[in-house]
């Protein structure tokens, strides 16, 4: 809440601004034709509304599905340590692999470089099979694919017991496939750009048709009411991206260290602490 206030003070300075120059002008110079009806803006504020829950709707939808994603990132990425470790009777580097993973995914949805984490975590006999490969999170599942098959082989596991390790392998694919999907689809360029033109609008003309009712205090009222579109418009701004590397974006460098404590807890490694949230705001 107070994130969202600080990020707004700027636009309520500028409200508070108009509506003041607006009732200098009516009250003292008696600018009479800055008087307006209020059907007009009364229209324009309903539609306005609707248009924004609308959009904001489906940028919420958004960023919860990716955050519903993640949730089965993590949950596989447990099962898949358990199943390492019954069935394959414990495999260290299989978990580690595994602990890579998110940290890549990470990379790879906000652009940013995992190289660090993936090369601390990555067992030295996969990093030449991820080298130079552009989907780096689905080279490492190919990857633990490979080393998972070579372990059944070796230990002359059933087929049906490797296809249950190979059925997580393929829900953290399909998992990775809905995240992809939510990046590079963006919402419509017209869902970011109209709410920001007609909410501009609105505010300007707010003030006019409040000034004849509420006088000197119209700024008052029409800043609150300005302050409130405009916050649901940065809303719905500041959801339409759930990967982005802000304070509204998803904490997906938290989730990735819970797993990695998961998965090297799990295997009786040494694991590393759970990240701390700076000023209520998890990385």
């Amino acid at each position: 809440m107070w994130i969202l206030l600080r990020e707004s003070v700027l636009s309520l300075v500028f409200l508070c601004a108009w509506d003041v120059v607006v009732v200098v002008m009516f009250q003292i110079f008696h600018q009479d034709w800055m008087e307006q009806p209020t059907l007009p803006i009364s229209l324009i504020g309903s539609a306005l509304v609707l248009f924004m829950s609308f959009r904001n709707n489906t940028a919420y939808n958004r960023w919860w599905e990716g955050r519903t994603l993640w949730g089965a990132v993590t949950n596989n990425s447990r099962s898949f340590a358990r199943q390492a470790g019954t069935i394959l009777r414990g495999c260290p580097d299989l978990a580690c692999a595994m602990a890579a993973y998110p940290y890549a995914l990470r990379g790879a949805l906000g652009r940013l470089d995992a190289t660090d984490d993936i090369m601390r975590l990555l067992p030295d006999s996969m990093k030449a099979g991820i080298a130079g490969k552009v989907n780096v999170p689905a080279a490492i599942l190919f990857e633990i694919g490979l080393r998972v098959d070579a372990e059944s082989r070796r230990l002359g596991i059933d087929g049906a017991l490797q296809g249950q390790v190979d059925r997580i392998l393929s829900d953290m694919s399909n998992a990775q496939g809905g995240l992809e999907r939510i990046r590079n689809t963006p919402l419509a360029i017209q869902f970011s750009v109209l709410p920001k033109v007609v909410a501009v609008v609105f505010c300007i003309i707010l003030p006019l048709s409040m000034v004849q009712t509420l006088g000197w205090i119209t700024p008052l009222g029409s800043s609150l009411v300005g302050l409130l579109f405009v916050a649901l418009d940065k809303i719905g701004n500041d959801l339409q991206d759930p990967f982005s590397a802000t304070p509204h974006g998803m904490p997906m460098l938290a989730i990735s260290r819970t797993i990695e404590i998961d998965l090297m807890q799990s295997c009786g490694l040494p694991a590393p602490p759970p990240l701390t949230p700076v000023r209520g705001i998890q990385a």
